[in-house]
């Protein structure tokens, strides 16, 4: 088992743009349905496996190309402190003066680090300066708890 860890900043606008968030349906509309609704169907299963916006559900973020990696590691410490790391750097853009303090930071990292070592996911995401949006994930591999059938993006 291992981890990999994913970052995405961008306008909280496109953040919102949950239909490239989520997996297409498992059955294309039908051959009747509204051209629209067939169009939009095409868009979201070309578009989902690569957009690099954050999917819903976090084990996605496996299927998503490789070059969103951000860092792979064997040990949840190691990716709890890269995740602390980049808390860190972007604490001073957030929105949020509560979210900057160093003790409420440390409890995510070490809240991450258990989460990790017991094969779950963690994803965290908080406001920036107006209108900004930062996720940060930290993805369990080999296999993903909730999604074991999903394969690693950096074999």
């Amino acid at each position: 088992m291992h981890h990999h860890g994913y970052v995405w900043t961008g306008p909280k606008e496109r953040f919102d743009q949950e239909a490239l968030r989520r997996p297409p349906h498992p059955e294309p509309p039908t051959a009747g349905s509204r051209p629209e609704l067939i169009q939009r169907y095409r868009e979201v299963t070309s578009e989902f496996p690569v957009v690099d916006l954050p999917p819903l559900e976090t084990a996605y973020w496996l299927i998503k190309p490789r070059t969103l990696v951000w860092g792979t590691w064997d040990e949840p410490k190691e990716a709890a402190a890269w995740l602390g790391a980049r808390l860190a750097a972007y604490a001073p853009r957030f929105a949020s003066e509560a979210q900057r303090d160093p003790a409420y930071l440390a409890v995510l990292v070490n809240a991450t680090a258990e989460r990790l070592g017991s094969g779950a996911d963690v994803s965290l995401g908080c406001y920036l300066e107006r209108p900004s949006y930062l996720s940060l994930a930290v993805v369990t591999c080999s296999p993903n708890r909730s999604m074991p059938e999903l394969a690693c993006p950096v074999t």
